[in-house]
């Protein structure tokens, strides 16, 4: 250990990563970051490996003190960022030097905000992940008082190099957060049950519950009526299976989802649109946009590609303002 974060306020905090990805061949939910683009950019922007631990700050204002030099990329939903009072902004590389305070205050927009530290912090596993899960009882949340170990104490620049860092851009990707997010998915595998109703699921908007979470959002508004009469047996189903239970909601599958279930399956989010799915606040309206598989791929493609394109930029950064060190980790 080569240090401590220490958190000062918190009311809805953990330290996940990108989930538990052989979790649901043993019964387990993958969880992790539920708005997986920003969690992987802000670990880019630090010179981490994407799936390093970082805190995901949900809702609520989050601060913290470390007794070590760090460097630190905030993303995800917008919200006030200080070091030591002093305004700074996101989806950037920050330094901060031992003993200074940062505080996210006032979550604008969205529900989910990341926390990259260079090295990330030395946390429990179960089956390679640090994602908390409630089946299996793992992980916990952030409250004041927690500290993290840390991996890894960051130099400071030199006034130079931080001149010099400050001119170059990294050209990140920042999604909106804003209402009205437009959902894509495909076709589940139980649609001709719904025939003659589909495009419901493409008419209005549907109204986010304040009863969602990470396992899933539900939804209301006028929804698909099923003609078959038999009784789904539980299966396995997918993160982001857009279900329709009795009664008059219907359900997103998010990534803290159960690995069965035994609703119809009206169709799937792609993967890109999870993302966005993660940051929808309860109240807000959700449209959904039919999409191909061909054109789901495409997209996930374009991001993949994108992302890529950020690990070699953020290299070359680092690189040419004489800090190599920080360069992302094999």
């Amino acid at each position: 250990m080569t240090g401590e974060l220490t958190v000062l306020a918190a009311t809805l905090a953990a330290v996940t990563d990108l989930g538990r990805s052989g979790g649901p061949a043993l019964g387990l939910p993958a969880n992790g970051a539920l708005d997986q683009h920003s969690a992987r950019v802000a670990n880019v922007l630090v010179g981490n490996v994407d799936g390093a631990p970082l805190i995901e700050a949900t809702a609520f204002d989050f601060s913290f003190q470390t007794d070590a030099d760090i460097l630190i990329a905030v993303t995800g939903a917008p919200m006030d960022v200080y070091v030591d009072d002093v305004p700074q902004p996101m989806w950037t590389p920050l330094f901060v030097e031992a003993g200074q305070r940062v505080e996210l205050e006032d979550m604008r927009q969205g529900m989910r905000t990341y926390i990259a530290v260079h090295g990330s912090f030395d946390v429990p596993l179960l089956l390679g992940s640090c994602a908390p899960d409630t089946v299996a009882g793992f992980g916990s949340t952030l409250t004041a008082g927690t500290a993290l170990a840390l991996h890894t104490r960051t130099a400071p620049l030199t006034p130079d190099a931080a001149n010099l860092l400050g001119l170059l851009g990294f050209g990140v990707d920042v999604p909106y957060f804003g209402p009205g997010a437009v959902v894509d998915v495909t076709d589940g595998p139980d649609i001709d049950e719904f025939a003659g109703t589909v495009l419901r699921l493409f008419g209005k908007p549907f109204r986010v519950s304040d009863k969602s979470n990470h396992i899933g959002l539900r939804m209301t508004g006028r929804l698909p009526v099923r003609e078959a009469a038999h009784e789904v047996l539980s299966r396995g189903v997918p993160i982001g299976a857009v279900e329709i239970p009795p009664g008059d909601e219907l359900v997103v599958l998010h990534r803290g989802r159960g690995v069965t279930a035994g609703y119809p399956v009206l169709a799937v989010v792609t993967p890109v649109s999870l993302d966005a799915l993660a940051q929808v606040r309860p109240g807000e309206l959700v449209t959904f946009r039919h999409a191909t598989l061909r054109s789901a791929a495409a997209d996930a493609h374009y991001w993949h590609d994108r992302l890529h394109g950020l690990r070699q930029r953020v290299d070359s950064i680092y690189t040419s303002v004489g800090r190599a060190d920080l360069r992302i980790a094999a």
